[in-house]
């Protein structure tokens, strides 16, 4: 363990982390029904701040009332009651010796149809092309409503900002609107936004643009999912495409640039074995987060030391460190993980929630400590 990465401290934009396994973006739609956090979220975040110094990245975030339409109990940021609600997390975290990004984005077609209209909300995207045959025809978004977009995600990266966050992360991936934009699945545009590699990357690059203005780089983070089917995505080649977008973003100097393995679709293992060199080739000024089923240290070590030593790499662990409040704790010490229930993930309950255990070596640890 002394000749591994993992404990190596590394900076993030302007924070350091004090090892390099993070806590990834994950929806558990707790909040209000006016996307408002709660208490039981506080809760939640802190038990995962349970090693100081590390990086969690919050569940996808909306940036505006017409980013929604889908996703009862998700939260938002772009009021000063969302915005008063995060401050108590984010200080928590802090307080807990860790740091904490939020993740903001919009539905666009993602949205569901009685969702958005119980909103009184379109399901809006690029194009007025569903997901499949089963979900609603989106409305295409006018040049003038793009822009707006462009303006509420600086907004609510600011909101964040006052929140108490350390960054933002803005979240290009898992076929929500800015992925919907860089991909031809969804973007059958003929305007300056489509028809092109390089217009469909414009929304993107407009977003990171304006936000990094609002903000500065070091509080900007940017995540994609160049290979994943989820949410009918997947161009037939998107190393183009995702390409041309990483080497743009890159021209912003951003604290980092999240990927997702080509295993992982959504939340659900898919067993993809595209690789992801060619982001890992463009992307060099700046630290890269890594998700995508991983499951033990072992593959924490593999991929840091052994695949890419010369890279300053972040492993992120989604599902089981949403089951394991001390994941860390537990990986080092060569402890059984806890397994996840699936059936929970999106209740508004404690359940699977703010009631998986700390392991008894943890808790005594702290003790001693104490």
């Amino acid at each position: 363990m002394a000749e591994s990465r993992i404990f190596k401290p590394l900076k993030i934009g302007s924070v350091e982390i004090k090892h390099r396994i993070g806590m990834a973006p994950l929806t558990r739609m707790r909040a209000t029904d006016d996307h408002v956090p709660v208490p039981l979220m506080k809760e939640y975040y802190s038990q995962r701040a349970s090693e100081p110094g590390t990086l969690i990245i919050t569940e996808g975030t909306f940036v505006s009332p017409e980013a929604c339409g889908g996703f009862p109990g998700a939260p938002g940021i772009w009021s000063q009651e969302q915005v008063a609600a995060w401050k108590t997390i984010t200080d928590e975290v802090h307080h807990k010796g860790c740091f904490i990004f939020c993740q903001i984005f919009s539905m666009g077609r993602a949205a569901t149809e009685a969702e958005a209209r119980k909103q009184g909300l379109d399901v809006v995207g690029p194009s007025a092309i569903p997901i499949d045959e089963h979900a609603a025809v989106p409305r295409a978004l006018t040049i003038g409503e793009v822009r707006k977009t462009v303006q509420d995600f600086v907004n609510a990266a600011k909101n964040a900002i006052d929140a108490g966050f350390d960054g933002v992360e803005i979240h290009g991936g898992n076929g929500y609107l800015i992925d919907q934009f860089l991909q031809d699945t969804s973007n059958q545009r003929d305007d300056e936004y489509g028809g092109s590699v390089e217009n469909r990357s414009r929304f993107a690059i407009e977003i990171i643009q304006a936000v990094v203005s609002a903000l500065g780089a070091e509080r900007v983070g940017f995540r994609l999912t160049p290979w994943s089917r989820f949410q009918g995505m997947r161009m037939r080649d998107p190393i183009p495409q995702f390409s041309h977008v990483v080497a743009e973003a890159g021209r912003y100097h951003l604290a980092y640039l999240h990927l997702v393995e080509s295993r992982m679709s959504g939340a659900i293992e898919c067993g993809g074995t595209e690789r992801l060199d060619f982001a890992y080739n463009l992307w060099t000024h700046s630290p890269i987060l890594v998700a995508g089923g991983y499951k033990g240290l072992a593959e924490v070590r593999k991929l840091l030391d052994e695949d890419y030593p010369e890279r300053d790499v972040v492993v992120i662990f989604g599902r089981y460190f949403l089951a394991n409040p001390d994941l860390i704790y537990k990986l080092v010490n060569g402890l059984g993980l806890s397994p996840y229930d699936r059936n929970t993930f999106y209740t508004s309950t404690a359940e699977g929630y703010t009631d998986y255990p700390f392991s008894p070596e943890y808790l005594a640890s702290r003790k001693l400590i104490e």
